[in-house]
């Protein structure tokens, strides 16, 4: 029975491990687990709930919380490893008093703690549990504190629990193998137990020793404990062990004064050099205080030079007064000998300017004469407002017209009025609006007058217009294809018009389509009119939604510019949709299959195949890239003359008939 319960005390040690909240716990217990918990696979967690202060007469929680939280996270790690765990939870004012009681009451054989967070000569200072537990741990008890996954110390148990105690007398082979562990730790405090794995042949030969003789010993009859004595040996070790952990201390207090010590030294050094640094900022504001002095007396001199020069100035200023009394009536009779002689200079340029003017290519108006045409520029009159200035309606040599305005503030009205102005009277074509005259001193264009006014204004249906038939569509859409090849044909140089829009395609009252406003217009090299060269521009000039993405990005210009305005507006002859993305959704609707839904729903009966295919042209007119886009005279014409013959088979004629008899729309743009 002896034999028994000593070999149950040394193979199976209770092992208890305080843990908290924090991570540190979680590397505590990895630890015991992998080098306490050999043989015995029972483990006792210890959580201690401290109370500190009173608040309101009740006891505050110093490190409250949920503690079943602090248990859980462990389960599944013990549950993996086979281990059987006791949760423990202790109530006490001090952690480190908490957890000597709890190991003097269950006679705890081994403690396993968390190192502290605080640094070294913090801990010299404070309370840290760690270290005051090991200080006051009972004799039976070892302690271990970890740091890192580390042992960081050990403090080995010199005697057995008393609770088990050992027969006074044992062989002296089996003393050897009870303290076999203590020995190796009493050789060097310092180091922790080696785990599985890091033993060396010598450790592993005599464990193996030790085993055989242990086991020899347990079966062998009890009259051979007498020959031994235990317990004199188990004294002296003792000794040895409290000699060594003096030491031990003495050195580590010494080390512990040594850094303080440094420290201090340090702090010393730190204040000398503050208070150096004080001296400094107290001599420089003794500097700045004289700065201060010497500026103050240096204001007040100049003030009163100041005053003295305002004396002399106010004096100047009473002569100047009379003088210039004497002055004004002279300076009033050179004022008007001045304006008059303006005068005189402004008619005498003018006149130059009408002379200089005098083109044979446009018939030249008098302001009075567009003035008489529009009843004095009257707000009855105007028809339309544009970024070059207002439209008015009026009558030249009993002639219906439309005057545009220059306005003053434009910025390039001027230059846009001579370009038009250069356009239009060298060219003549059925689809291109007609100018009759301008009045170049006030910057007065005179057109042609369109009865049904823009395209923009007929497919929204400004003023509650009736809808465009579909037939007529493709008529306006050839018509726009045909003045635009013109202008792109035109000799000796490709002309391209840069801002192709339905507001500037005018309607007559035959619903004849006319491109006005090429006043943006530029003339092409031929060299560079086709696809492969572009003429580059060194900004882009059009109208937002109808720029060619090319030309707007790089700034070269080209005839297929102009084809990526004319495939929005072919979108837009047939959605009467605005501009902004409608390619993307064209795009979308024909990939959907449900394209007729948006086809302007005003029109009831459109050929959906007949529009699918005129939808289809216009996207590939609208490509973002300038080769991409078909060809305006072999590809793109071609198609809309066939649709337009179409649309004249299915009763064009008809509703031209019919719109005679309507009142003209007297709306221009």
């Amino acid at each position: 029975m002896l034999s028994g319960q000593v070999s149950q005390d040394i193979l199976n040690p209770t092992v208890a491990v305080a843990v908290d909240k924090d991570r540190r716990s979680t590397l505590t217990i990895r630890w015991a687990v992998e080098n306490l918990l050999v043989s015995n696979k029972n483990l006792i967690l210890i959580h201690v709930k401290t109370k500190h202060g009173w608040n309101g007469g009740s006891h505050v929680e110093a490190n409250g919380g949920n503690v079943d939280d602090i248990f859980s996270r462990y389960r599944a790690y013990f549950a993996r490893k086979g281990t059987i765990v006791h949760e423990e939870v202790l109530q006490g004012n001090e952690v480190h008093t908490t957890i000597l009681d709890y190991i003097n009451k269950k006679h705890v054989t081994n403690i396993v703690l968390g190192a502290s967070s605080r640094n070294h000569l913090l801990r010299f200072w404070t309370h840290d549990v760690p270290t005051m537990v090991n200080k006051a741990a009972p004799d039976f008890c070892s302690v271990y504190v970890i740091a890192k996954g580390k042992a960081q110390s050990i403090r080995p148990a010199v005697r057995q629990d008393q609770a088990s105690p050992i027969p006074p007398k044992l062989p002296s082979p089996l003393a050897h193998l009870i303290n076999f562990s203590h020995s190796e730790q009493e050789e060097d405090g310092s180091k922790p137990p080696r785990v599985k794995g890091e033993k060396n042949n010598d450790q592993l030969h005599q464990e193996t020793q030790n085993r055989s003789l242990r086991n020899s010993l347990f079966d062998s009859p009890t009259d051979h404990w007498d020959s031994f004595d235990l317990q004199s040996m188990d004294i002296t070790r003792v000794e040895t062990v409290d000699n060594k952990k003096a030491d031990n201390e003495v050195v580590r207090l010494k080390l512990e004064v040594e850094q303080t010590m440094n420290m201090y030294n340090t702090a010393c050094k730190d204040a000398a050099s503050a208070q150096q640094r004080v001296d400094e900022l107290k001599q420089m504001k003794m500097d700045e205080v004289n700065r201060f002095e010497q500026a103050r007396l240096a204001e007040e001199a100049a003030l009163a030079l100041v005053e003295m020069e305002k004396a002399k100035c106010r004096a100047a200023i009473e002569a100047a007064e009379k003088a210039q009394k004497i002055a004004e009536k002279e300076t009033q009779r050179r004022k008007h000998a001045e304006m008059k002689a303006k005068r005189e200079s402004e008619d005498k340029n003018r006149a130059l300017d009408v002379l200089s003017n005098s083109d044979v290519r446009y018939r030249k108006y008098t302001i009075e004469e567009i003035q008489i045409a529009t009843d004095n520029l009257s707000n009855s009159m105007k028809i339309g407002e544009g970024g070059y200035g207002p439209v008015f309606k009026g009558k030249l040599d009993h002639t219906p017209v439309a005057i545009k305005l220059l306005r003053a503030d434009a910025a390039q009205g001027r230059k846009q009025f001579q370009q038009e102005v250069e356009v239009l009277s060298c060219i003549r074509h059925p689809n291109m609006v007609l100018l009759m005259g301008a009045c170049p001193e006030y910057g007065c264009l005179v057109y042609e007058f369109m009865d049904n006014g823009s395209l923009e204004d007929r497919l929204f249906r400004k003023g509650n217009t009736p809808p465009i038939p579909w037939g007529v569509r493709f008529k306006i859409a050839a018509d726009i294809a045909t003045g635009l090849l013109f202008l792109h044909q035109t000799k000796p140089e490709s002309l391209v018009h840069r801002d192709l829009k339905p507001g500037n395609i005018l309607l007559d009252h035959h619903y004849t389509c006319k491109i006005s406003d090429v006043g943006l217009a530029r003339l092409v090299p031929p060299s560079v009119a086709d696809i492969v060269t572009q003429y580059h521009m060194t900004s882009a000039a059009g109208t937002f939604c109808y720029i060619d993405p090319e030309y707007q990005q790089t700034g070269k210009l080209g005839t297929k510019s102009d084809i990526y305005s004319f495939g929005v507006v072919l979108l837009q002859i047939i959605t009467a949709r605005p501009p902004m993305g409608l390619t993307h959704h064209v795009e979308r609707a024909i990939e959907k299959g449900v394209f007729a839904d948006l086809l302007d729903p005003t029109v009831p009966d459109w050929p959906v195949e007949e529009a699918l295919g005129f939808a289809k042209l216009g996207l590939k007119c609208a490509e973002l890239r300038k080769k991409d886009r078909p060809d305006l005279g072999k590809e793109i014409l071609p198609e809309l003359n066939r649709l337009k013959e179409l649309g004249m088979k299915c009763g064009l004629g008809q509703w031209h008939t019919s719109r005679r008899s309507s009142t003209p729309r007297e709306n221009f743009n």
